[in-house]
């Protein structure tokens, strides 16, 4: 077969063409895999920068769980005293679950069958926020309402889980318009589910119509 010059000139005209092509084609791919490696190589440095921060957070917070336990054990200061919250105050310490628990008693907060704060400010709460913010800033907040175990009779509630619910989250909510952060807080109603006296008896039943406020250590 024979090719004229001017098919000569098509074909390479072609071939370049096609080559160019192809090395087009390689290079978007190349260009492609290097942004997807960098982009890797940048979420495996910022991962290995979260988990270093994470395990700082964590040695941080074990000390102080520990300093915590040294003051109460050695030092024989009461649970109150040594987390901050002063005497007056209703607090225990768990070293292992990571958690300092103020309980207050529905008494000073609700009226009875009621789940509206008493006024429009309340002192406790007041403190126990002003504590929060000094010594646990960022820290999860549980906000725990609990009952005794007489049936409800007089109000529109539907039971006590019910009541207990609508008074943890009243106790939530004042604590987050004082300025804890709505995601570092949380409200449950745990009604006669858990009780810390004898229902059997008023003082009893007095110990379990409360309202718990965990600091978690740990999260």
């Amino acid at each position: 077969m024979r090719f004229t010059k001017s098919k000569v000139a098509l074909l390479l005209a072609l071939l370049s063409v096609l080559t160019f092509s192809g090395c087009t084609d390689w290079k978007k791919k190349h260009d492609a895999l290097n942004v997807e490696n960098q982009n890797t190589k940048g979420l495996l440095e910022r991962e290995k920068t979260e988990n270093a921060q994470l395990a700082d957070q964590l040695a941080k917070d074990q000390q102080t769980i520990q300093d915590l336990q040294k003051q109460i054990v050695e030092k024989k200061r009461s649970p109150a005293d040594a987390t901050g919250f002063g005497e007056g105050y209703d607090v225990s310490f768990d070293a292992n679950a990571g958690t300092i628990t103020v309980t207050l008693p529905n008494a000073i907060l609700f009226d009875p069958g009621k789940a509206t704060l008493k006024g429009s400010t309340n002192k406790e709460l007041d403190h126990i926020y002003s504590v929060l913010k000094a010594k646990y800033p960022g820290r999860h907040i549980e906000v725990a309402g609990h009952t005794d175990s007489d049936p409800i009779k007089k109000s529109s509630w539907k039971d006590n889980l019910e009541l207990s619910s609508q008074r943890a989250m009243a106790v939530a909510r004042y604590l987050m318009q004082k300025g804890v952060a709505e995601n570092k807080i949380s409200a449950t109603g745990y009604g006669e589910g858990r009780p810390k006296g004898s229902n059997s008896t008023a003082a009893g039943k007095q110990k379990n119509r409360r309202v718990e406020i965990v600091v978690h250590m740990m999260k």
